[in-house]
């Protein structure tokens, strides 16, 4: 039995895109369209750029290199250490389980 795909439809820089998209991940679509919106809409903004396949062309250029820097922190970006943060995180717990144990008695 074949189940039929589920469609949404979006809005990128006042054009309508129906997208493909599980119930489950149609709060993250939408968040990753609106940040697409934005995007674009910054460049189209800025007026260096015309065409809406230039825009997106820059947009997609803008976001890879984001996504970029994250991953490779030596890469020149700002860059993302997730073990570091995974470690701080787990002493952040270990200090807020500390600080709501329930106290011990005094006698």
């Amino acid at each position: 039995m074949s189940t039929k795909p589920k469609y949404l439809d979006v809005t990128i820089m006042g054009r309508v895109y129906k997208v493909a998209c599980e119930d489950e991940q149609r709060e993250d679509l939408l968040g990753a369209v609106a940040y697409l919106d934005r995007k674009m809409n910054e460049i189209k903004s800025a007026g260096k750029v015309a065409s809406a396949e230039r825009i997106a062309i820059m947009a997609a250029l803008n976001i890879a290199h984001e996504l970029l820097s994250l991953r490779n922190p030596g890469g020149g970006g700002l860059g993302f250490d997730m073990e570091s943060l995974k470690r701080r995180m787990a002493s952040m717990q270990a200090a807020l389980d500390e600080a709501l144990a329930p106290p011990e008695p005094l006698l």
